[in-house]
């Protein structure tokens, strides 16, 4: 009753909802050990040694120690806890098994340290590895790249706990096949996508929005103004953008991973004494208190905005594994507040939701992904239409610059 091309979509749909669910419970169960270690490192052991843990250099101490950690994993642990994370994008061709228990520690001991970096990357990663070894065991006929497309949806889908993030980026991905429609080479990506997403909300409901006031209204002079705020946010972005590379090389130099990442941990702790706690860990807890405290002044905000974009490159460049993508939120929910303040007649909804979009188009370079991650921290549908409009020319700003990733792979560290 079916036409051939419905049959072979539903022959992948037990498949996708499979992978999609493992996906899901890999990035929950990596969390809450972090979250677990996170509390024994910030709130229970300082307790239990009777130390300050309110002392500004108690930071420094534990993020110089979690430097030492990850060094000690990516010198030791086989496949040197994954490749350089500075060279890899989001979705990337399967890492070896045998890399998989170091970048998995490596990502739990960062994640909980304070380490200015999010999941996002060492989770696809390791879910895409799982399901192509899988793949290849059990259906050895399946391409390779089909188990890789379905590994990230259900990743992408399980982080955001919709499947619209997923959707958004492999329209863009799957695009330029003229013979299949698009809903069709997206239906197995979005049941993964989807199977990862109610997976996920079983346990808890992902929230990234901020209370902000109402944007009920859309207003001509908003479009101008978002447009100016996501160009501050893209020139603050290619500073950074420029400095990763110099700043991958200097690290890259010391050829010990152990000090290499130790004096990595000890500038971001040497950073939080700048920009305070609130500019350590991946940044989306941390966004909405930074939201809901009043008590900010233009300068510190301003101080937090540079701290955390400084702390995302050191994290980035020195080795620690980790994504860039939930930190650039941050720094653009910060620069977004500092901007309302400065100029409180441009709405917070605009600057904050058009600072998010500059920055995270500049880390990732897709449009999709940033109006996504726009309209989910600042959820108002009266902004649809100015974020439209202000992508144009923040993507005109940004054709033909580079990305941010260090294209020359580096050697494996000797053991």
């Amino acid at each position: 009753m079916l036409h051939p091309r419905a049959n072979a979509m539903l022959a992948f749909a037990l498949p996708a909802l499979i992978i999609g669910s493992a996906s899901s419970l890999v990035l929950l169960l990596v969390m809450n050990i972090a979250a677990a270690l996170q509390q024994l490192l910030w709130v229970t052991l300082p307790g239990a040694l009777s130390l300050d843990a309110q002392s500004p250099w108690w930071p420094v101490a534990m993020l110089t120690l979690t430097g030492v950690a990850v060094g000690l994993i990516v010198r030791y642990m086989p496949g040197h806890a994954g490749p350089d994370p500075a060279t890899e994008s989001l979705i990337g061709m399967p890492l070896p098994l045998s890399a998989l228990p170091g970048l998995g520690l490596a990502l739990i001991v960062g994640l909980a340290g304070g380490v200015s970096l999010g999941p996002e990357n060492p989770i696809t990663a390791i879910n895409i590895a799982l399901v192509a070894a899988a793949g290849a065991r059990l259906l050895p006929k399946v391409p390779r790249m089909d188990w890789i497309i379905l590994a990230a949806a259900g990743t992408i889908g399980a982080m955001f706990g919709t499947p619209v993030a997923a959707a958004l980026i492999f329209s863009q991905t799957l695009a330029g096949n003229n013979e299949t429609p698009l809903w069709d080479r997206l239906f197995a990506p979005l049941v993964a996508a989807a199977a990862g997403a109610v997976t996920t909300q079983m346990f808890f409901v992902p929230n990234f929005a901020l209370q902000l006031d109402a944007y009920d209204v859309t207003r001509l002079p908003d479009i101008f103004s978002g447009a100016i705020v996501a160009l501050i946010a893209i020139a603050l972005g290619m500073v950074a953008l420029w400095c990763f590379p110099h700043v991958h090389r200097l690290f890259h130099s010391m050829k010990n991973p152990v000090l290499m990442l130790g004096l990595g941990g000890f500038v971001l702790g040497l950073l939080a004494l700048v920009g305070g706690e609130i500019t350590l860990f991946k940044g989306l807890d941390e966004m909405k208190r930074l939201a809901q405290d009043d008590g900010y002044s233009v300068p510190a905000l301003l101080t937090i905005t540079l701290t955390k974009l400084a702390a995302l490159v050191i994290a980035a460049a020195s080795g620690f594994r980790g994504g860039r993508i939930f930190p650039a939120v941050f720094v653009g929910v910060a620069l977004g507040l500092m901007l309302h303040q400065h100029v409180p007649a441009v709405p917070a909804a605009i600057t904050v939701s058009c600072a998010i979009m500059g920055l995270v188009l500049v880390v990732t370079r897709d449009g999709w992904l940033s109006l996504f991650m726009a309209v989910a921290v600042v959820p108002d549908l009266h902004l649809l239409p100015v974020l439209c409009i202000v992508m144009l020319p923040a993507w005109l700003a940004l054709a033909g610059k580079p990305l941010m990733l260090v294209n020359r792979r580096q050697p494996p560290h000797d053991d």
